[in-house]
């Protein structure tokens, strides 16, 4: 069986697209690669912030479903996601940087021999960077060439997904028997497993907590967390996979931009396969990637009716410059 590659994207829910746009891109110094709406919603924008290259595995993705209230954190809930950053000094730099931007954070952190810096954005979503100086395996990106943040400090990909589980003992058998993840290494009630090549790139820590009440979702929230596949074999692969130990899955979905699987792998915990490819430049120049509304092709006969129901929002960035912000 072929093990899956790590974590490809990880999907959430914010209030606002539009303050959702800014702080990933003018405090974050993400890229936006694509700019398009949530295929199973179309009134809904799906935006897609990557490294420079929108390579999967470094793309932390956002719904901005209409009405929706705010989600509680709790247990039974993808809780928290990590972010890559080259050093231990990138996470000084990130300090300053929050604590002028005011942005909240605990502080700079030590979790499985790595140094960590957790913070919170506008909605109270749960990140953290994570130092890729004592990494190794998975490979993280292309930190965003032409952004605000100087590249020896910059974001390059996704870190270990954070899982809060009140079953410890039924979830790592899901993570080792079913998705052949391994366990090696435990922290109080923190489990870290990895899988494939391992490292940041491919991990998932696991926190065992049956005191909070269940998490209930909503902006703020982690909708779904995806792990990579090399392509539709592959896929199809896992969904037998799947279906063999009794999860009910998806079956095969094409969102266009890659391909991809669903399941329900525990209460309230959606886990996505997703195909490397074909990835996000195939609609739109490297140069202005995100500037525009994308829709799949089997979208683009709705594009009048899509483009009445979603707001427009600017995200031009090819006519800006932008100056690296040492501070």
């Amino acid at each position: 069986m072929n093990h899956l590659k790590g974590v490809h994207h990880v999907t959430a829910i914010t209030s606002s697209a539009e303050e959702n746009y800014k702080f990933f891109t003018y405090v974050l110094g993400m890229r936006l690669v694509k700019k398009t709406v949530n295929q199973d919603d179309i009134q809904t924008y799906h935006l897609f912030f990557a490294d420079d290259k929108g390579t999967a595995g470094t793309d932390m993705t956002f719904f901005d479903f209409p009405n929706i209230p705010k989600g509680v954190h709790g247990t039974n809930e993808i809780s928290k996601t990590s972010f890559r950053v080259p050093s231990d000094a990138a996470l000084d730099y990130w300090v300053k940087r929050f604590d002028r931007l005011k942005v909240a954070h605990s502080g700079i952190a030590s979790q499985f021999g790595k140094k960590t810096l957790s913070f919170v954005d506008f909605d109270d979503q749960q990140y953290q960077l994570i130092s890729d100086e004592k990494n190794t395996g998975v490979a993280s990106g292309t930190p965003w060439e032409k952004g605000p943040i100087p590249l020896e400090y910059a974001i390059t990909g996704l870190g270990p997904v954070f899982v809060r589980i009140s079953s410890l003992d039924y979830f790592k058998q899901v993570l080792e028997k079913v998705m052949l993840f391994t366990e090696i290494a435990q922290e109080g009630q923190y489990h870290l497993f990895e899988v494939g090549d391992g490292g940041n790139g491919a991990q998932v820590i696991v926190e065992h907590n049956t005191v909070l009440p269940n998490a209930r979702q909503g902006f703020g929230t982690v909708h779904h967390a995806a792990f990579r596949v090399t392509d539709r074999a592959m896929l199809d692969e896992w969904q037998d996979r799947f279906e063999n130990f009794g999860f009910q899955t998806s079956g095969h979905v094409d969102r266009y931009f890659f391909e991809s699987l669903y399941t329900r792998v525990a209460p309230q915990i959606l886990f996505e396969l997703a195909t490397d490819g074909p990835g996000f430049m195939g609609d739109e120049p490297y140069e202005t990637m995100g500037e525009k509304l994308s829709l799949p092709p089997f979208f683009e006969a709705k594009r009048a009716q899509i483009e009445q129901l979603v707001r427009p929002i600017d995200t031009v960035r090819s006519t800006m410059q932008f100056d690296k912000e040492y501070e």
